[in-house]
């Protein structure tokens, strides 16, 4: 073990990861050496392009699959050595909808949670169903549902044993609004409560609402794990959009060495400036003053604040 991994994480720390590495048969390296500590409380999204790892770290963390090299501890636990103890304080929501059509939600939820050695406690499985809008199919067979209620039923399953950590692995793909709704209420309520968020996501407005920290994974490495609001400060952008009254041939002279950029109609200046502090001030006020210079009328001004969606788009090289 390396004199990095001996370190001990930090206090706040639920969930870390060490030198995490996993290489499949074929050869294929799916985690290079992954490091990182998840915080508890705290709902912290992991972003990457298809194939990059997500799912693989995920499963690795749960129990699914086993890592080539490296450690992962659940409140300490050690994922591999002490493989009960660690597994009983996850919850995870995964991608495909499995699970026994033949049986009713209300024993499917129960039967979840005794596998987890927790005993019975009809009040908490009635709250679950409920707060998922479950409660009145608790009696259908799991068959009769549709794929909306299924989804609700792997998150009720993934939180009957009442977890201290909960991956959501894509958990709004294929669902209605109203579930997505009803879903990150419910992800709310948990956080504020003490439990662990660890989500992935191709919906990145998403991310960018609820997460506290990111991780970006590309290619088995990650790119980086910042606070959500440092990172779209140091890697966000925004842009001053001036719409003129008329058309121009080309940028003037006033505002030339500025990076001040004209549309295809002729008539829209933009200049795009780094989002963080001070970043706008002394560009903005010279591109001001390039427009009174050049005596140019101004019939419209807006701005545009680089998304969530557009620094992971720079980070990944565009990668879906």
């Amino acid at each position: 073990m390396t004199q990095a991994s001996k370190q001990p994480a930090p206090a706040e720390a639920v969930l870390t990861v060490r030198h995490l590495s996993k290489v499949y048969a074929t050869g294929h390296k799916a985690l290079d050496d992954v490091s990182l500590d998840i915080r508890r409380g705290e709902i912290f999204a992991l972003l990457g392009p298809n194939g990059a790892g997500k799912t693989t770290l995920i499963s690795i963390v749960c129990g699914l699959v086993k890592a080539s090299s490296g450690e992962v501890r659940v409140a300490g636990h050690d994922i591999a050595a002490d493989y009960r103890a660690a597994r009983a304080l996850i919850g995870l929501v995964p991608q495909e909808l499995t699970t026994d059509v033949f049986e009713t939600v209300w024993n499917a939820v129960s039967f979840t949670r005794g596998l987890f050695g927790r005993r019975r406690n009809p009040a908490y499985i009635e709250k679950l169903l409920r707060d998922l809008a479950l409660w009145n199919k608790k009696d259908a067979r799991i068959m009769t549902l549709s794929g909306g209620m299924k989804r609700r039923l792997l998150i009720a399953k993934a939180l009957s044993h009442e977890p201290k950590v909960l991956f959501l692995d894509e958990p709004s793909a294929g669902v209605d609004v109203e579930l997505r709704r009803d879903m990150w209420r419910l992800v709310r309520q948990l956080r504020r409560s003490g439990v662990t968020i660890i989500l992935t996501t191709h919906y990145l407005e998403e991310a960018e609402e609820m997460a506290d920290r990111i991780g970006v994974i590309d290619k088995g490495r990650l790119v980086v794990i910042e606070e959500k609001m440092a990172l779209m400060r140091r890697l966000g952008q925004k842009q001053l959009r001036v719409t003129l009254a008329r058309s121009l041939a080309a940028v003037p002279p006033s505002l030339a060495g500025l990076g001040v950029t004209l549309a295809e109609d002729m008539r829209t200046l933009s200049l795009t400036y780094a989002a963080g502090p001070g970043g706008d001030g002394p560009a903005v006020a010279a591109m001001l003053k390039g427009l009174a210079d050049a005596h140019l009328q101004v019939v419209d001004i807006s701005t545009r604040e680089s998304s969530l969606e557009d620094i992971f788009v720079n980070l990944v090289g565009g990668a879906a």
